[in-house]
């Protein structure tokens, strides 16, 4: 795959993301410095993944904004698919959740798709994927979110909860839609052709709950946009807004190409990792440096292709701290090996509170369950 070629679909991200390109071919909006400025008018600030651009594309913020300026509050809606452990990658899009339930005080409907992981793949039963969708729970909640805010839905057990209005939305979506969407071919289970439904019925569960229409936005990966396209497209037909989305970027694996991801463990810092293994897997990480030191004194570093620079500038350094490491970077001023150290730095004790509040979402799952 050359670096011109990408793939993102709600199952498989691979090679060198344009992001402008995928906007246009989704049909998605960039966010822009005037709904910037109206979320700070209403928040008191910018939270940074808005500011660098991690969370970068929209359908339908400024009409939730406008909304919620009249006084309409939103639900927040976003997921998981429970098919691994829970890496740092996972981690970025439910920070800024968090920050939108606590600004906007909203609630939160969190959705854990485990049938659809189930279907997905053939290598999966359906017991290693319910160990999975328990523990990537105790992940969720280690966020912060407000217990009484959120609720976690699980797709087999909370069925009949969500059943009655995938079956509304089924109705109204053709086959010929689903296949051209997603990509279903003779070979795809009918089960995955059925799952759709399932995953767009949470967009419209607060408009039940509340009993009048209600708002949602989608904060989620861009990968998953294509849910949302066909939910829009019958939402106003059943009565229910169109659900609205924000999406976020991929944070990079820690090889040469690709997103972070749980089936390639060597690519991903899981939640669960000790610092030895963090350690290891940081040094061994592909950076945009020259292969001699020398060299990168004269010539510097590329850190737009570099896992290390985008990991450091998303979770842990200021903007202003992330600019002058890029310049420094680019100016030779910077060797790599400074900047694995920065990161091993900031990972470990950022890990190691993770999993004291992990430890104790033990005893808080039966607060955040459907009742």
């Amino acid at each position: 795959m050359s670096s011109e070629e990408f793939t993102v679909t709600p199952w498989s991200v691979e090679g060198d993301i344009d992001y402008d390109k995928l906007m246009q071919k989704f049909g998605t909006e960039k966010i822009s410095p005037e709904l910037e400025a109206r979320i700070e008018k209403i928040t008191g600030e910018v939270h940074p993944m808005l500011k660098l651009g991690y969370f970068f594309s929209h359908r339908d913020l400024d009409k939730i904004i406008t909304e919620y300026e009249k006084g309409n509050k939103f639900y927040l809606y976003t997921g998981r698919g429970p098919s691994g452990k829970i890496h740092m990658g996972h981690l970025l899009p439910w920070i800024f959740t968090k920050y939108l339930q606590e600004k906007f005080d909203v609630n939160l409907i969190f959705q854990l798709t485990d049938d659809e992981k189930f279907l997905y793949s053939d290598q999966k039963s359906m017991e290693e994927v319910s160990k999975y969708t328990q523990e990537n729970i105790l992940d969720i909640i280690a966020i912060g979110f407000d217990p009484k805010k959120t609720k976690i839905l699980i797709d087999t057990k909370d069925i009949k909860r969500i059943y009655p209005i995938a079956l509304e939305i089924a109705k109204r979506i053709t086959f010929s839609t689903v296949k051209a969407v997603f990509g279903f071919e003779n070979s795809t289970n009918i089960g995955m052709i059925g799952f759709p439904p399932i995953q767009a019925a949470p967009c419209f569960l607060p408009s039940i709950i509340e009993g009048r229409p209600t708002p949602v936005l989608i904060p989620a990966a861009i990968d998953q946009d294509p849910y949302w396209r066909v939910t829009r497209d019958i939402a106003e037909k059943m009565g229910y807004p169109k659900p609205a989305q924000i999406h976020s970027k991929f944070l990079p694996g820690l090889g040469m190409q690709g997103k972070m991801s749980s089936s390639i463990p060597e690519t991903a810092i899981f939640t669960t990792d000790s610092d030895d293994v963090v350690d290891k897997k940081i040094s061994s990480t592909f950076t945009g440096g020259q292969s001699t030191v020398e060299l990168q004194r004269k010539l510097g570093a590329n850190f737009s292709i570099c896992p290390v620079f985008w990991y450091l500038r998303y979770f842990f350094d200021t903007e202003k701290e992330s600019d002058e490491r890029a310049r420094k970077c680019k100016g030779g001023q910077l060797l790599c090996g400074e900047c694995k150290c920065n990161l091993k730095d900031a990972t470990k004790p950022f890990l190691a509170e993770f999993k004291k509040q992990r430890e104790k979402a033990k005893d808080q799952v039966d607060k955040f369950m459907f009742d």
